[in-house]
């Protein structure tokens, strides 16, 4: 195995903008798994397991919801994505990507859920963006 070095712009055939494009795609996928899975979840309800028939009952309550379905095959092609960015790019430069989860989270968590989000939590996203930004520059 030849390991390369951060400075390649390009690997696999993939270009640093591709990567990009994919690690955003990647990270905008489990998002939308994350929101399918929470409004699955609501249609559920709230979930207790105090034990195996608890357990069970909750099981089959996913299997049966189409949405909770859906938001996990989101995370499955969000990971094979995941996984296609991993062979190009340097962790330590894709990871920090995952920090906009938390921003795109926060966003939909606000506008889409109509959940409260109090003024730290914006803080905190904006500080994770700039983050991002300079890691990606960096």
């Amino acid at each position: 195995m030849i390991l390369k070095t951060s400075n390649q712009k390009e690997r696999y055939g993939l270009s640093l903008a591709k990567s990009i494009i994919l690690i955003l795609v990647s990270i905008s996928i489990a998002v939308g798994g994350q929101l399918l899975l929470k409004i699955g979840l609501n249609k559920i309800g709230s979930i207790s397991v105090t034990s195996f028939s608890s357990l069970g009952q909750l099981f089959f309550g996913i299997i049966k919801s189409p949405l909770v379905l859906t938001g996990l095959f989101c995370y499955v092609i969000s990971a094979a994505i995941w996984l296609v960015v991993l062979s190009a790019v340097d962790l330590s430069f894709a990871y920090p990507f995952i920090g906009l989860t938390y921003v795109l989270i926060l966003i939909i968590s606000k506008f889409v859920l109509k959940e409260d989000v109090n003024p730290i939590r914006w803080i905190g996203t904006a500080v994770i963006t700039a983050g991002v930004i300079l890691i990606s520059r960096g």
